[in-house]
């Protein structure tokens, strides 16, 4: 085993690596972009190395400053997580220049599965089946466009380069396909350097069923069981487990000796993912029924979500990866694999699910990470941590074993319902509302199944009672601490014989505004929600806690609360908030937004940015005739592009934004003021 070894990533990855480490007594090294120095895997490790700016090129993808930092500190390997420098050929052949130990499988067998066209020839060849498809490399939009005819509609863009779903689109009629392939190169060049692209048979209603593979350099591969990720939002996983429901025996034997295949065929060493896609009926999925499976691509790194494989398997795949790189054997052969129960995972995203899932980011004002039976939390975050635009939103992943499925969704519901995160919009709700629903519980999934109906898992009602605390949490701020000396003199505006209300302006972001009503003092009031009828409020502190004790209308439940900014950059004091059972909101008191942000429908007004990000696209000029829907400007953030549109027919005033500008959440980028320039 290695002396010292370095980890070249950041967030939860970074700290699951470490912990590892830590357990095997092998000294860690941590590396840092200047947004992270605070961050938790800095403290985590033994030592750790600054490596530039914030700006991932500059710094976790800055491959002379990573192989600097373990040349300094003596590491004998570097493990590189997901992500940034995972699957880069030239970095690992920089490591092996160096005489470092890259914790990966070879340069060859990166780039033969890297790029996406020539792992489906190499696979292909040795008997795994493949989507039918472009096959040739450095395809013209023209080329591209004469693949789309010979395969048909519907059919699936997708970066050769890249993974994690960035640059992938589906194309469903021949007026999308121009606008498809810009935005995929762009996206593709963005995120991996390349904009290279190939196409796909878009395969209807389907599973996404991955295997587990390991292999040493003594010549075995075994693979480790499989694992469903079919519930994902735009291309990316958001739960996955293992097993899967849908796999017998036979079909797992199948897969796995697939994957296996698909390994050997590029001389893999190392922990590697291969990727396939099952055709599943809408109705029961039933892969015995058709037994048809294809091989999507394999990931030449650890995955995201590693860690419900290790949970059934009771392997530490960290572990695994770091034997293998020093030159072990691997300690079983595929006979000793046991699949032990079942295992779910979730992933945490800074996100707001009702606005399509857009990134978010602030400060972590309060944070509770749930524990319990059968529960693993993998969190890259702290108390008081930034999360900023500049990588992946993800922050955490939740992960719950049990003897059975239901016992583990039980287990896991449980665990985000426990979970506390304050201070940014995230997607635990969603998350708990996904899994409640009843063809999640039952298995019915495939990979369009949150496109067709997370409508109804975004989409909530603002829940009164949280108002109501909200109100309950104003009074306690304005009345005095202990007992009212002068009976006369009571905070909420109301005196005997004459009561009267003191009256809030509730605003949480994605709903309108409400006018919440309270008379009496906190241990014993009347609130009044909007057009609600009135209803009792008694609140206290709890003992010890920010929190708050609320009954409201006969019913006690318990509300984290803490106050601070919505967003960087925004008033310390500016958003109380307030979460139970999972979910949080930022409640703000103040009137509704001002009226340009408020404009009618049809009325034009300013374009706001969505997200805080770049804008990598200005496709207008200031003066110019737009009309509704045109395209003004692209904005990216996390690498997610977000692209804005003209509300009304009108031209272009106050643009505010040039390709390269960084801009805030709600940002004015531009203005359409309705009408025509002669007008």
């Amino acid at each position: 085993m290695f002396d010292t070894v370095l980890v070249a990533n950041r967030g939860e990855i970074a700290v699951r690596v470490l912990r590892t480490l830590w357990r095997l007594g092998v000294r860690s090294v941590a590396v840092y972009s200047d947004a992270d120095a605070d961050a938790p895997h800095v403290a985590l490790a033994d030592v750790a190395v600054r490596i530039g700016p914030a700006p991932a090129a500059q710094s976790y993808l800055s491959i002379p400053a990573v192989i600097e930092a373990a040349r300094s500190t003596g590491a004998q390997a570097i493990h590189p997580g997901y992500g940034f420098l995972s699957e880069n050929t030239a970095f690992a052949a920089a490591c092996d220049e160096a005489g470092i130990t890259f914790v990966g499988p070879p340069a060859s067998a990166i780039e033969a599965m890297g790029d996406k066209i020539r792992a489906k020839q190499t696979v292909a060849k040795a008997g795994v089946p493949v989507v039918p498809g472009s096959d040739g490399a450095g395809l013209s939009d023209d080329d591209l466009t004469a693949a789309v005819e010979q395969i048909g509609y519907p059919v699936l863009l997708k970066p050769s380069a890249g993974g994690g779903g960035k640059g992938m689109h589906e194309v469903h009629r021949p007026d999308q396909l121009a606008d498809a392939i810009a935005t995929a190169r762009r996206e593709a060049r963005g995120s991996f350097g390349d904009d290279t692209l190939l196409v796909e048979r878009l395969v209807s209603t389907p599973r996404h069923i991955e295997i587990q593979v390991m292999a040493d350099t003594h010549g075995n591969v075994i693979h480790l069981g499989e694992r469903e990720c079919s519930l994902q939002r735009r291309h990316q996983k958001i739960v996955e487990e293992a097993p899967s429901a849908l796999l017998g025996e036979t079909q797992r034997a199948a897969m796995g000796a697939a994957a296996v295949e698909a390994a050997r065929a590029v001389g893999y060493t190392g922990a590697g993912t291969v990727e396939f896609i099952v055709e599943g009926d809408r109705a029961d999925g039933d892969l015995a029924s058709n037994g048809a499976f294809y091989f999507m691509e394999m990931n030449t790194r650890l995955q995201v979500e590693h860690p419900v494989t290790e949970m059934v398997t009771g392997l530490d795949l960290v572990e695994l990866q770091l034997r293998v790189a020093a030159g072990e054997p691997l300690p079983i052969g595929q006979e000793d694999v046991r699949l032990t129960g079942h295992a779910v995972e979730a992933r945490v995203y800074a996100e707001d699910p009702a606005s399509g899932f857009l990134p978010t980011g602030g400060r972590i004002l309060a944070l509770h990470e749930p524990q319990g039976p059968g529960v693993r939390v993998d969190s890259g975050v702290a108390e008081g941590f930034v999360v900023g635009s500049d990588y992946d939103p993800m922050l955490a992943k939740v992960i719950a074993h049990g003897s059975d499925r239901a016992e583990a969704l039980r287990r896991l519901d449980a665990a985000l319902r426990d979970t506390v995160l304050l201070g940014l919009d995230t997607n635990v709700g969603f998350l708990r509302a996904l899994l409640a629903d009843d063809d999640v519980r039952a298995a019915r999934l495939d990979t369009g199944l949150v496109g067709r109906r997370g409508t109804a898992w975004t989409t909530s009602e603002l829940p009164a009672d949280v108002l109501a605390a909200t109100a309950a949490h104003a009074m306690l701020a304005l009345e005095p601490a202990g007992p009212v000396v002068d009976p006369f003199d009571v905070p909420g505006g109301w005196r005997v014989g004459d009561p009267a209300w003191t009256t809030w302006q509730m605003l949480v972001s994605g709903h309108e505004p409400v006018v919440v009503r309270v008379r009496g003092r906190a241990a014993a009031a009347e609130c009044v929600v909007g057009d609600d009828p009135p209803v009792g409020l008694r609140a206290r502190r709890a003992p010890g806690s920010p929190d708050l004790e609320v009954t409201v209308d006969g019913v006690t439940r318990r509300y984290h609360c803490v106050v601070g900014g919505a967003r960087p950059g925004a008033p310390a004091d500016s958003t109380l908030w307030i979460g139970r059972d999972g979910l949080a909101w930022g409640v703000r008191e103040q009137a509704p937004l001002d009226a340009a942000a408020m404009a009618d429908e049809g009325a034009g007004g300013p374009v706001l940015s969505p997200m805080p990000g770049t804008v990598t696209v200005v496709e207008v000029t200031e003066g110019q005739q737009v009309r509704a829907g045109q395209r003004l400007v692209v904005v990216e953030a996390m690498k997610m592009e977000h692209v804005l549109t003209a509300p009304v027919d009108g031209v272009v005033r106050e643009l505010r934004v040039r390709t390269g500008t960084t801009v805030a959440r709600d940002a004015a980028l531009l203005i359409v003021e309705p009408g025509t320039e002669e007008e």
